[in-house]
């Protein structure tokens, strides 16, 4: 990466993390939701059978969760400043095109970790003990498959142009299936065979898996590998996509 494009792409970081800064409210909106499935599924599931606390496997995947509804949906950021103008503004300016995914992408890594910071805080009352080195190395994984699912969030607003429902509506239709095959809510071990070779196509599955072993301590294992070799994937997927997208934008 040259110098130039480094500069560009501090140059959008910052400009994009300004109005989260400046409106830190939308940060906590958006975990309202999954702070509702916590609140309602947790009391359902039983502990472990060495008496720990189900909050250990259970709020691992929420805080996935609140990545995937939060960077799943940012690219809508995008589609408002290409319907209002403001995009074709950025593409005429001397700005490198890549930059504008790099730099939207990596933003994202700083709501969600400000994110699982007030999930973990939430939960630790309640019972849940994360692995402080784990809890560090997890959010880095997340931080890494987050960047990937921003990138591709934006490609989707840059795909869809003026037509806002076509960007929700491909939205709404891969999160819930994306989420319910990850096995976030509900273990898949029971689940049937054709199910459970759904989610071994689910990269949000091994992420999910990685998590929930770092939170509680285990560093090194397939499952730790699998979830950070899925998100370095999405990431170089996610970027690649994004910058081919930008780079054949047009004002």
């Amino acid at each position: 990466m040259s110098t130039t494009l480094i500069t560009d792409t501090a140059t959008v970081f910052s400009r994009e993390l300004r109005p989260v800064l400046r409106d830190p409210f939308s940060v906590l909106f958006s975990i309202v939701q999954p702070l509702f499935f916590l609140g309602l599924f947790a009391p359902l599931l039983p502990d472990s059978e060495g008496g720990g606390s189900a909050l250990q496997w259970f709020v691992p995947g929420i805080i996935v969760m609140s990545s995937l509804f939060a960077t799943s949906s940012t690219g809508s950021n995008l589609l408002f400043e290409i319907q209002t103008g403001s995009h074709e503004r950025m593409l005429v300016s001397p700005l490198r095109r890549p930059a504008l995914i790099i730099g939207r992408a990596l933003k994202e890594i700083v709501p969600v970790l400000v994110q699982t910071a007030l999930i973990i805080a939430a939960t630790i009352p309640f019972g849940f003990r994360p692995n402080p080195v784990g809890a560090v190395v997890g959010l880095l994984v997340l931080a890494v498959f987050s960047v990937g699912l921003g990138a591709l969030s934006y490609t989707l607003a840059l795909a869809s142009k003026n037509n806002e429902w076509m960007f929700w509506g491909v939205q709404q239709t891969l999160i819930f299936p994306l989420m319910l095959l990850a096995g976030m809510l509900l273990p898949l071990d029971d689940a049937p065979d054709w199910l459970r070779a759904l989610s071994r196509f689910n990269p949000l599955s091994y992420v999910v898996d990685a998590e929930r072993a770092l939170f509680n301590g285990e560093f090194v294992s397939a499952t730790v590998g699998g979830g950070a070799a899925a998100a370095v994937a999405m990431a170089a997927v996610g970027l690649f996509v994004g910058t081919r997208a930008m780079r054949r934008a047009v004002g």
